[in-house]
């Protein structure tokens, strides 16, 4: 998804890991000075190098990821030392860290799981924190170490007195999460309009946001009159639902519950339980992966002809670089372009990349 290089000589490669290499990196991590210099890591190679590192690589890799609501006290300084950390494992992927915690999805190679798992728990705030494993497994899920501070770990806009992060949702299991729907509970999708359009509950409402920032006041009117009734909310993986639960509890909704785990672990639930999956469609991921596959149905349709279709890919065109669902036919004829401005190498961008500004006018200007 992202055709982002970052380049700099001032910084080595990031190592790729390889079983021969244990008590190595293991030495260089328990001596590692807390604040050396080498917290300074930044990756530099491209894509095209990095992908053809992982395919060399002799093991396979766990897609994991987790969250945690937990003070941290200067999250630059957390930020180096995980960079650092990390790297020597070999661990890939993209983790947001901030004052209120962590918001992490990562690769960690099989062989240095335990490990990774070990170190991660000796820190006290990060202790008994609980993993979800991707539904769909895949080594090239990542393919560099990104390690950000954020203001948020979920960008909300919510200014403090508009919720209490300690007033959330009652969590549920999925047998749970089942039961209110069959008893006629709302359910609202807490993720973007492009993640619902390929998956979703049965009967969800999908309010049509872009960001998540969007969807808090979206959700609050769409659920007006149904404040003393069950509410059911569901993400990707949970964090989403933390902060969505504590503001519609802020907001007078009385009866609010979110399914535990988001739709990831939902997918491993249903499977050891044999229960009925209410979830259809694909599981939107936010790596190169792209969704993962929940069940058989296709709830998506080609940007492009309209066909039934819910493979997501970007446009050829860099400086465009949109998202949009397009079927095999399609990406055939128009090579792998949004349009015909892009195939044509026509491409203007109508306002600064990267905004969303940016974003919207060009997924208007090609419906």
């Amino acid at each position: 998804m992202d055709r982002e290089k970052v380049s700099n000589d001032e910084y080595p490669d990031p190592i790729f890991f390889t079983p021969f290499t244990f008590l190595f990196f293991w030495a260089i991590i328990s001596a590692m000075p807390k604040h050396s210099n080498t917290h300074k890591l930044r990756n530099h190679l491209s894509k095209e190098e990095a992908l053809e590192r992982l395919s060399e690589e002799s093991f396979d890799r766990k897609v994991v990821s987790f969250y945690k609501y937990v003070r941290i006290a200067d999250p630059t300084a957390l930020r180096h030392e995980l960079f650092a950390e990390w790297s020597a494992l070999g661990a890939l992927g993209r983790i947001y860290l901030s004052a209120e915690g962590i918001n992490a999805q990562m690769s960690v190679p099989e062989p240095m799981w335990e490990m990774f798992v070990e170190k991660l728990y000796a820190r006290a705030e990060f202790d008994g924190v609980p993993f979800k494993f991707g539904v769909e497994q895949r080594n090239d899920a990542f393919w560099k170490l990104t390690i950000k501070v954020r203001k948020q770990i979920v960008a909300d806009g919510l200014r403090s007195h508009e919720y209490d992060v300690t007033n959330v949702g009652t969590h549920v299991t999925a047998k749970e999460f089942n039961a209110l729907l069959e008893k006629g509970a709302v359910a609202v999708d807490m993720r973007n309009n492009y993640e619902s359009a390929i998956g979703r509950f049965e009967g969800a409402l999908t309010p049509d946001a872009y960001t998540f920032r969007e969807e808090l006041p979206m959700a609050k009117e769409m659920l007006q009159g149904k404040e003393d009734e069950p509410v059911l909310l569901y993400c990707t993986g949970g964090i989403r639902c933390e902060k969505a639960s504590a503001y519609l509890r802020h907001h007078g909704f009385s009866q609010v519950y979110q399914l535990h785990g988001g739709i990831i672990d939902y997918k491993h639930q249903v499977e050891q339980e044999g229960l009925e999956s209410k979830f259809k469609g694909k599981n939107f991921v936010f790596d190169e992966r792209i969704g993962e596959r929940i069940t058989d149905d296709v709830l998506g349709i080609c940007y492009q002809c309209g066909t039934p279709c819910d493979d997501y890919t970007n446009c050829r065109e860099e400086a465009c670089n949109l998202l949009f669902i397009q079927c095999l036919a399609c990406k055939e004829k128009m090579e792998g372009f949004c349009s015909d401005i892009c195939q044509k190498g026509e491409f203007q961008a109508p306002a600064p990349k990267g905004s969303d500004q940016y974003r919207r006018s060009i997924a208007l200007s090609r419906a």
